[in-house]
Formats: structure tokens, sequence, C-alpha cells
């Protein structure tokens, strides 16, 4: 087993006889100081007092004597300062938050860097002077407004520090720097505490002055982790940050850098294996987890888990394995991450999206299908998130308004938290937020739910937090803008893991990682965009300028991670890696290149395996799908067969079995949907029944001319009705409904002037509308009787000559009513039209004994064509063609009651 790093230290420390209760340990993150601890516990041989361990950022706050500010008030003290700056056209808060992080970013690095803001701030206003769109001579209001915010940053960023300094506090950059100020005066030069800087790798400029200052001025020690292998190479990113420091400081001159191994090169086993995709990598570290902890006899006590990835966490802690007991998280879960958070986001988006019509059905539907809400909505009596779901699509609810006097008193209660009858401001969002944790806590309680009830106080804090900040500031005045502000602090804070840091398996971030060695270590996704993290640049600052005034660009990131994954594998006795083989530009793209160094690397590629891990497809011949009808399905066919066969149905089965079986026999329908544009079968339910209620005084008269204008008159007034009627959230006065409803007005409007066209040279009598036919039908080869039904659109007779009329309103040409081939009447569905035909005259004709008639089409689509009439080498139906008819029928019905011929699927 390879020495790790800290035991080194510690071991060259007492080497050199330093009293180890008299120093300062300063290393890159608290994490390891946990491990420091351990190790400097395990080589005392008395007992002694604990010598101070404190993270860089700890260390820094000692120096510069302020207090860390939090991310919240930052963002607030930043937008006060700006609205109290000279600039004239101040945007509001949400636009504010926009653009304010990325610029406090920027603040933060500059500072960091100890660069100084007049410089770089007025560089970065000039280019956007030169970069401004506008190729006028005068400048528009708006772009004087635009320049004049650039030209403002620096007093921004001086009113900013002054604000804080006055208060005592700082964010990361301003610590920084007022440490690198203070350096001097905050360390007595003769106290005899031995300052020891552990681990480090790239360093910003304060941190470079402050740790320069205290190796000149003092007995202090430095120890680097680097290995080397890569510092003897002189373009090796990995060792790019020392080599640098090695060269630059005036330290260096004098003394030689600590803590330099030659451990890369040795004997181990580097494993790398593609997986397509994340969950899959998740399963394959599960499996590869129970493997190591089968063979291992200390369990994974030695292990580490790095997600390179670490949105992969959740999908890696259910695939561990249940014989792993114990393990040990250190990066915690951002709250953006949780299904709490997506309650708490579709509940502000319904009360953002409401009008005073109500609440839009698609975020209420949305709201209601998150599973906290389904809790907080059922009762042991009733489901009320299903009843308002039920309601909206049955009703067709474009928009929602809760009915009065719903449920028990509980229920009421917390629906009025949902569907407030005031206006919501932020305030009121918050309290309603509060109200809704309190009777999700209550539920939790009862169940003993610890991870739900952690979620819940977790976000009981961010909420009493947004509550403190909305009252004391004035500019979170709208949903919009608290919205954006809680979504910002969602994605920052985090819920913690609270485990043993120093047993069982380890499962950290890359930089978590710093100054631990481990036996074996699993790293995931490794990829280009991930590890290294590519060249995505949140920042205002261009990136020449950066290179000019020594700002860390993508190629320093780059540099940073390099150096994190080597120094991962360089004590690891097994190294495991895998990296998702599926590029996305959203999750990464191709294996990293840090991967293919490993595997061209002469010096360690004889320890290096690769291969690609996918999961066993078995590729089976595709089979037709079928249904065999069982004495079961049989019955139930008999049932179906003696309540009725309709033409609808039976053009189902003729165009694909199976959905026949599915849609007829299993009654397996579409689901209610909320009809946002009109479906099709409601525009023709629509259309049916505005011509049923305009013809119906008409019945048995004959039409003429003055009677059908004034029928005319009322056709608007009759669609809008049955618009009512079928769609009762439809508002036809606006939008897509409006467009529609002029649709079918115009429609029969240009029917009815067909109609008035018509009956000026011919005599048309109304003989029926809407009529109900059945007809039963014995055949021989079955035990039981067949029923044919049939509604009839309209009956009527023109000079004499019955006709049987069906409407359409898609589109419908004279070659579908034609038939030649009779067999293509029960086998082709684009013949189905012709078949209704003859169905409802095979209907009429047997309840009226009718030896000749005509069948045919109004087709709304396609009224130019006028009446299309059934063809088959005339237009009149006669009892022979009929009989033909009845023949093919009869042979369409055997099938479907055969049981020896099973529904198959047939190709649409």
């Amino acid at each position: 087993m390879q020495q790790k790093f800290l035991e080194y230290v510690l071991e060259d420390l007492q080497r050199k006889k330093v009293a180890l209760d008299t120093c300062t340990f300063v290393l890159p993150s608290k994490r390891s100081g946990i491990f420091l601890k351990q190790y400097i516990s395990s080589i005392l041989s008395k007992n002694i007092f604990s010598p101070k361990i404190l993270s860089i950022e700890d260390f820094v706050l000692q120096i510069a004597e302020l207090k860390q500010i939090s991310n919240i008030e930052l963002l607030l003290e930043f937008y006060k300062v700006y609205k109290s700056s000279k600039i004239k056209a101040h945007d509001d808060f949400y636009t504010f938050l926009k653009w304010g992080q990325t610029l406090l970013q920027d603040f933060n690095e500059i500072d960091r860097f100890l660069i100084p803001p007049k410089d770089i701030l007025n560089y970065l206003s000039a280019i956007k002077e030169l970069n401004h769109w506008s190729l006028k001579k005068e400048k528009t209001e708006l772009i004087q407004n635009y320049l004049n915010q650039w030209n403002n940053l620096e007093s921004l960023y001086d009113s900013l520090t002054k604000s804080l300094l006055a208060q005592k506090k700082g964010y990361q950059g301003l610590i920084y720097r007022e440490a690198a100020k203070n350096v001097i005066n905050n360390y007595d030069k003769n106290e005899h505490h031995t300052i020891v800087f552990v681990g480090f790798n790239a360093l910003n400029t304060a941190e470079s002055n402050i740790i320069q200052y205290f190796l000149l001025e003092n007995n202090s020690y430095i120890y680097w982790d680097i290995d080397s292998y890569f510092l003897d190479d002189k373009i090796h990113d990995a060792s790019l940050f020392i080599r640098n420091y090695k060269r630059d400081w005036p330290y260096y001159k004098s003394n030689s850098l600590k803590g330099i191994h030659n451990t890369y090169i040795s004997n181990k086993n580097i494993s790398i294996t593609g997986v397509p995709k994340n969950v899959s990598q998740a399963k394959y570290v599960g499996e590869l987890l129970r493997k190591i902890h089968s063979k291992s006899t200390i369990g994974l006590k030695d292990t580490a888990l790095v997600l390179s990835d670490e949105t992969l966490l959740n999908p890696i802690l259910n695939a561990i394995p249940s014989e792993i007991k114990e393990t040990n998280i250190t990066m915690g879960i951002p709250l953006a991450q949780t299904i709490l958070y997506s309650f708490f986001l579709t509940f502000l988006e319904l009360n953002e999206a409401r009008t005073e019509k109500g609440w839009f059905y698609k975020d209420v539907l949305k709201f209601l299908s998150n599973p906290h809400t389904l809790i907080l909505l059922t009762s042991e009596q009733k489901n009320f998130a299903e009843i308002i779901s039920r309601d909206i699509k049955r009703n067709n609810l474009l928009y929602f308004r809760p009915q009065s006097g719903v449920a028990n008193l509980e229920l009421n209660r917390i629906l009025n938290y949902i569907f407030p009858l005031k206006k919501v401001s932020p305030q009121f969002w918050i309290s309603n937020c509060l109200s809704l944790i309190e009777a999700l806590k209550e539920i939790y309680q009862k169940e003993n739910k610890t991870l739900e009830l952690e979620h819940l106080y977790r976000f009981y804090k961010l909420f009493n937090q947004l509550d403190k900040h909305v009252k004391d500031t004035g500019f979170i005045k709208d949903l919009k803008s608290i919205k954006s502000f809680f979504k910002q602090l969602a994605a920052i804070e985090t819920l913690d893991f609270i485990g043993e840091p120093l047993s069982g398996l380890q499962i950290m971030g890359m930089l978590e990682s710093r100054n631990l060695d481990f036996e074996t270590i699993i790293i995931t996704s490794v990829n280009e965009g991930i590890l290294p993290s590519g060249k995505s640049n949140n920042s205002f600052i261009p990136f020449d300028v950066k290179r000019e005034y020594g700002l860390p660009t993508y190629k320093e990131k780059d540099a940073i991670y390099t150096y994190h994954f080597y120094r991962l594998i360089q004590r690891a006795k097994n190294v495991y890696i895998t990296y998702n083989t599926e590029p996305d530009v959203l999750e990464g793209g191709e294996r990293s290149r840090l991967i293919n160094q490993l595997l061209t690397d002469e010096n360690i590629n004889q320890y290096t395996s690769h291969n690609i891990a996918s999961p066993t497809v078995y590729i089976s011949q595709p089979t037709t799908p079928e249904i065999k009808k069982s004495p079961s399905l049989f019955k139930a066919i008999k049932t179906f067969a003696e309540n009725g066969f309709s033409p609808t149905a039976l053009t189902n089965y003729i165009r694909n079995p199976l959905e026949f079986y599915k849609k007829n026999i299993l009654k397996i329908n579409d689901i209610d949907q909320v009809e946002e544009t009109i479906a099709a079968n409601t525009f023709g339910t629509i259309v049916h029944d505005s011509l049923e209620e305009l013809y119906k005084p008409f019945i048995g008269k004959i039409l003429v001319t003055e009677a059908m204008v004034s029928m005319k008159l009322g056709i608007s007034a009759t669609v809008k009705k049955k618009f009512e009627q079928n769609l009762s959230g439809a508002d036809v006065s606006k939008g897509k409904f409006l467009l529609v409803y002029r649709v079918i007005v115009k429609y029969i409007e240009r029917f009815v002037d067909m109609e008035i066209e018509q009956i000026q040279e011919q005599d048309v009598k109304i003989l029926g509308l809407e009529e109900k036919y059945s007809v039963m039908l014995n055949f021989p080869e079955l035990e039981f009787p067949i029923k044919l039904k049939g509604t009839l659109d309209r009956i009527d007779e023109v000079n004499g000559t019955l006709r049987i009329i069906d409407y359409k309103t898609g589109k419908v040409e004279p070659k579908n009513v034609k038939v030649v081939d009779w067999e293509e009447l029960i086998t082709d569905y684009d013949k189905s039209k012709a078949f209704q035909l003859l169905c409802y005259a095979y209907l009429y004709s047997k309840e009226n004994n009718a030896q000749v008639l005509q069948a045919g089409i109004y087709s709304f689509k396609n009224l130019g064509q006028g009446f299309q009439p059934f063809i088959n080498n005339d237009i009149t139906i006669t009892p022979d063609i009929l009989d033909t008819f009845e023949k093919h029928l009869k042979k369409l019905i055997l099938e479907i009651c055969d049981l020896k011929i099973p529904f198959v699927e047939k190709k649409v």
C-alpha cells in the first residue's frame, strides 16, 4: 500500500522535529482536515492539544477580519447599490437578476486576482462602446442607456465595496483582497506558530501573495502534492501551476519543492469502460461496487467514488447494492433537483399564469400531477386532485375556477391556499407555501417519512429567508421577480447528507478529493465538457482581456481538472474510469482527452485496459401482433353482436382488426383531454347537431326559399349554442375557437345556399333527420342473432327520388363512394364511405321495404362536388345491389365471429 500524502506530510514534519501542536495547518478544504486529524492521532505516542486545522477560506477570513455574506444578501445588497447609482435608466429586479449574478462573479474574480478594478472595468466599458450595434452617429436613447450602464461599472464596484466593508462583510473575492492587504499587520512575526500549507495547486493571486508572505517571513512550510512524472514534463497540464510557482516565487531561489513523489508509474490496475447513458453508468457502478465489496476483506473502507458530473448522484444512490451498509456522501443535492422544488415551482407558475378567467388548465393539471399535491388533496373519502382533473377534462374547461363548498374544512383550507380568491403577491405566495409545508409536515410526521421531512425543513428555511428579504426590500413586487430569485436560490442551496466521514464508501465530487488518497478509485462521466469542463464561460469579460490581466480562462480550468484527475490515480492501486459512450451536447461530448492520454501514454498503458459495456441485446424476428379468440373473448364478441354492429365498428375492423378489438370489444377509448383547439370528432358533432336543429322544423315538408332564407339567419346562434353544449369551456368570441366557429358557420351557410339554389329547380322534401334504424340478421352459420344498427343523418326526396344522406366534415372524393370490385368493399378501408352508405341504404330498405333509392355524401370540405352518390354501374341502389351487399356483409361478420380467425394487426 502506497503511503498517503497527508501521512507523508506529518512524517516529514516529525523528521524536521516540528512540534505538531504548535502548527497551524492550512488545507484546500475542510474535508481533508478531518482525515488529517485522524492521521495525527494515529502517529502520536503521547497526548497533545490538537493543532489548528483550517481551510484556506477560514484562514483568509481570519486575516481579513470580515464576515462572509450569503448569496441572497449579496444579490439584494448589489441591487440596492445599483438602484442608488447614477445610471439613468434602472432595470427592474427581474431583469437585474439576469445579469447581476454574472457581474458579481466577475467582481469576485477581479478581487481574487488583485486586478485594479479601475483598469479592467474601464477596459470593459470601452469594448462595449466599440461593439454596440448601432451604425448611426446619433445614439438612440436605448443605446445611450445601455452604454451608460457599462460606463458606470467602476462606480458600481466601488459603491458595493464601500457598503460591504462598512458592514464588516464581504464576498469571497473582497475578503481575499482585504486579507492580502492586511496580512502584514494581522500576524505577529514573533509568534512561534508554524504555518503548514498542504496540498495546494491552482492559487489565485491573493492566495499566492499570502502564502509567499508567510513562507518568507515565518517558520512556515508548503507541501505540494505532485508526481515527478508530471513535474519533469514541461508541457503537462497536471503540473502547470506548480511549475510556474517553482519558477516565479522568490522563496524557491533558496528552497526546494516539498511533496514531490514518484508513485504514478507503478504497478496498478486502470480499467476504462465506456457505458451508454448516465443511468447505465449508475447501474454499472452499482455492480462494480458489489464485486469490490464481495472480494475485499475490509469492505469499501479505502474506496472512493468520484462523480465528475454531480447530477449523477441520485441515480448512483439508487444503484448502490443493499449489502453496502456504510456510505459517506460529501456533496449535497441542490434543492432544484428535488421533487419538492418542482412542487413549489409549478405552484408559482400556476399563480403566475392566472387571469381574470381563472387558472389555465395546463398549469392546474401539471400542479395536480405532482406527488406532493396528490398527497395534500387526498383524504380517506375523496381524491380532490382526481375530481378536479376529471371535471376539467369532461367539461373542457380551458380556465378553472374552484367551486365553493368543496369537501371538509381541512381540504377547503388547502384548496384556498392553492386557488386563493385574491390576487397573489410574492409575500402572499410565500405565506401560502409555508402553510402548505405545515400541511405536508403533519402528513409526513404521521407516516414517519424522515427524508421528506428533511426536504420540507430545508425549503421551510429557504422560504423564511425569502420572506424576510421580501419584507425588508421594497423591490420584489411581482411573481416574475420572485420566480427568478427562487430558481437561483434553489440552484445554489443544497440538501446536505450527514454521515461518518472516516468509514465506508466515500462518494464525493472532484474538488472534495483534494489531499485524499484511496486504494480504489472509481471516477464516473469522464467525458469532454464534464472532465475537463470545456469552454463554458459565464462572464462578461472577453477571453483576450482575461489573458491580458492574468485572469483564469478555460485553459487554466482545464489544467485544474487535469491535476485533480491525475492526483487521484497517482497513488491508487485500482482505478475504474467510466464514460458515456453516447455524445450529447448538453451532457458532454465524446470520451475525455484524459482517457486518450492514458491510453496513448507508453509508460502507463501496460497497466491500462479499455472496454465497452453494453447490455445484451436479443434480436427476435418481428411478428405480426394477433389476439386469438378464447371462449371468454368469443362471449364478448357475441354480446357485442347482440347489441349491434354499427357501420363505424365494421369499418374499424376493415381498417385494422386489432384496433376493432381494442376500441369496440374492450371499449378502450381515447383518454379525456381538454381541447384547446377543436378535435375532428367534436367538429363533426357540432356540424351534425347544428344541421339537425336547423332542419328539424322542415321534417315532412317541401323546402321553400323564404323559409330557408329565414332559417339561414339563425345559423350563427345555433352553432354557438351547440358549441356551448359540446365544449362548455370554449369561448367563441376570440382566439382559436372563434376561427373554428366561423369555419363551421361558413360551412353550413354554403350548404344552405347550395340547398336554396337546388330548390329553385327541384322539389326537396325532408323525411327524417338523425333517425336510428336497426335490423336483426339470422345467419345459419351462427347460433346467435346479429343486430345491424345505424343512425341516418338525413332522409329526403328530390323530385320523388328517395335519398339517404351522410354528412362528412372531412374531405371525400367521388372515387371513395364508387365500387367496381365488391371484394374491396370489405377489405379496403378506402371504400369505407361506400360501405357505410350501403349499410344505411340496407337498414332503411329493410325497415321501409324501399325498392329503389340513392345514398350519398355531402363533404363539407369539398362542397363543390355537391351530392356524391354511391355508384356501382349506376347511382341507383336496387334490391340486387343490396342482395350483393348482404352477401359481403355476411362474409365480414362471419369472419369477425369465427373462433379460428384471430384479430390480426393490419398495417394502416
